[in-house]
């Protein structure tokens, strides 16, 4: 692996990571039991900031291909997501999410022409059941309407994935316009749900205007750049496979502060699925050869080497 691809792999982990702190902020931080409006409050606010950064709006099909993308990557997501944290234990929800990356090798084998490599299947395949060992437990039930919430929420993320690497972003648009779109998008297509679910916002005190500051800024805003900003570096199952650090994450946080105990066979698995997680970000010796194959962004996207450049791109 070259150093740029290091660094680039290294900063799209950083999108994965911060989502694994979303479970201790809300139950620290935020009103208990609104999670469709917590889902607004992420990502509505966070692309308007952007979009008004970037001074950009959408023109033509992007129009259209912004509001496909936020509802696949956040508009359907997070409230399946939600709804499958709700039917379900949260251990069978966090399986489910990590099975994400099976659906991406799927889908950019069919539509970005990425080779289905045996070592990426079973590094995705170890990687979910490392995390199964973390946050399973022996009393976890099954509900059909939480399992097919889970697996089309899973389904949702890696076609936006495939797509936001399909689509790439217009000639000479910045990585930050088109994260605001999609953000923003994604919190409108929340909106009316929360509404009609769970009825008016509730009140906020300063803890919630803290964990929602948090949410907005770094868990999505700066969050969903690094990985939009990944994906348009790296092959779509690479920055994929990064996912199940976010349940690692999780059960760190837990650990260290919420007095959370970590048995034996949750530390092996632990040791498994992030061992399963840089195993996939390993170049086969058909690397070179899918990396040509890969399509980029954009012309301006083989200029875009580091963060400073895109945010140097915003009109402040």
């Amino acid at each position: 692996m070259t150093v740029n691809r290091v660094t680039t792999t290294v900063l799209t982990a950083l999108a994965p990571i911060s989502w694994g702190s979303t479970y201790f902020v809300a139950s620290e931080l935020l009103p208990a039991d609104r999670p469709l409006f917590t889902g607004a409050m992420r990502a509505l606010p966070a692309g308007l900031l952007l979009v008004a950064l970037s001074r950009v709006l959408p023109k033509g099909a992007w129009w259209w291909k912004s509001a496909v993308l936020g509802t696949l990557n956040i508009g359907a997501f997070f409230p399946l997501l939600f709804l499958s944290a709700y039917r379900l234990p949260g251990g069978v929800a966090a399986v489910l999410g990590s099975a994400g990356p099976l659906f991406v090798v799927g889908l950019a084998a069919l539509l970005l022409g990425e080779r289905a490599r045996l070592r990426t299947v079973l590094a995705a395949v170890v990687a979910a059941f490392g995390v199964s060992m973390v946050v399973l437990t022996a009393e976890a039930k099954l509900d059909l309407v939480g399992v097919i919430a889970g697996v089309v929420s899973s389904a949702s993320m890696g076609a936006g994935t495939v797509m936001t690497k399909r689509w790439g972003r217009p000639e000479g648009v910045s990585l930050l316009a088109v994260t605001g779109w999609q953000l923003t998008a994604g919190g409108l297509v929340i909106i009316p749900i929360a509404a009609l679910v769970e009825g008016a916002p509730p009140a906020l005190d300063g803890k919630a205007f803290l964990g929602y500051g948090y949410m907005m800024l770094i868990n999505t805003g700066a969050a969903y750049f690094l990985w939009f900003r990944g994906i348009g570096q790296l092959t779509a199952t690479s920055v994929t496979l990064l996912g199940p650090l976010s349940p690692l994450t999780a059960a760190v946080i837990g650990w260290a502060a919420l007095g959370q105990a970590l048995t034996p066979v949750q530390l092996a698995g632990m040791a498994l699925a992030f061992g399963a997680t840089v195993f996939g970000q390993l170049p086969g010796r058909a690397a070179k050869a899918e990396a040509a194959a890969a399509k980029p962004f954009s012309k301006t996207e083989e200029t875009d080497q580091n963060l400073s450049m895109d945010l140097g791109k915003a009109k402040v």
